[in-house]
């Protein structure tokens, strides 16, 4: 089904191309008069965010710069809430044409859903108080680290790098935060452009950093309906903005302040022939 919608969609841009003698320039989008469904988070801030009818993050930011290549101005845009659990099937429920949401390539997905990407490469680290004298996953030992209910973060660290760590569950990583700032939690674990993206709020600011040194890798891929023919030119799209130098922007825009580098010998991303 999304084939013949984005078909439909290359289709009108091409009439619109004869008869205006552009594609997509000066007189409106490849896709005037449709709209494109991009799911994304809403409650990461610095990734996808969303405060009342605003949007913002990096992962916003590139899913901007994308519908932009594709045709579509930024009013043609519906955003829709994907979280984790749910985004495979909303991809095959026709739901979204597309999902920006820390997702991470893997070959379980691949199964059931495309992806184009990755347009980041993230890592688990560590978010601790500005003071601390935690460099790594192995001085957690005695310490308290937080993660979300359900992730396997915090038990990853305490099986691989440090068995006595004592781990604490909460919700959401606004309560490991708030419980880090007060003084009961140590550290707080995921993956490292999540926790930037944490310590870049406003009320973090200059309290928090993440300690830089990454233990594992996630490949964040645009998740897109199995079968999809667009995958080429959305990695072309995320080709051309980290060329342009618009992917950098994007990036120190929403992680400004916390000191967060992400790991040189993977980003900018290589994108892979992941649209075989």
């Amino acid at each position: 089904m999304r084939k013949t919608r984005f078909g439909t969609v290359a289709t009108m841009a091409a009439v619109a191309a004869l008869a205006l003698t552009s594609c997509g320039g000066g007189g409106g989008s490849e896709a005037d008069g449709d709209k494109i469904r991009i799911g994304i988070k809403y409650d990461q801030p610095g990734l996808g965010f969303k405060d009342g009818d605003n949007y913002t993050g990096f992962d916003v930011d590139v899913a901007k710069y994308v519908a932009g290549e594709l045709g579509y101005t930024e009013d043609q845009i519906e955003f829709i809430s994907a979280p984790s659990a749910n985004r495979e099937t909303m991809l095959q429920n026709d739901q979204v044409d597309m999902i920006f949401a820390t997702y991470s390539i893997t070959d379980e997905r691949n199964k059931v859903v495309d992806f184009a990407g990755p347009y980041f490469v993230a890592g688990q680290d560590l978010l601790v108080p500005n003071d601390s004298d935690i460099k790594g996953p192995e001085d957690l030992d005695g310490k308290n680290l937080c993660s979300v209910t359900g992730s396997t973060s915090a038990q990853k660290v305490k099986d691989n790098y440090a068995k006595n760590t004592n781990l604490q569950e909460l919700p959401g990583y606004a309560e490991c935060t708030t419980q880090m700032s007060g003084g009961t939690i140590d550290a707080v674990t995921t993956d490292d452009i999540i926790l930037a993206g944490l310590a870049a709020q406003p009320a973090y600011q200059g309290k928090f950093k993440v300690v830089g040194a990454p233990f594992s890798e996630e490949n964040y891929g645009v998740g897109l309906p199995d079968g999809t023919d667009k995958c080429a030119d959305i990695n072309a799209a995320i080709t051309k903005m980290i060329e342009s130098g618009e992917w950098q922007k994007a990036l120190d825009k929403n992680t400004e302040g916390t000191g967060y580098k992400p790991n040189a010998e993977t980003n900018p991303p290589t994108l892979s022939d992941t649209c075989a």
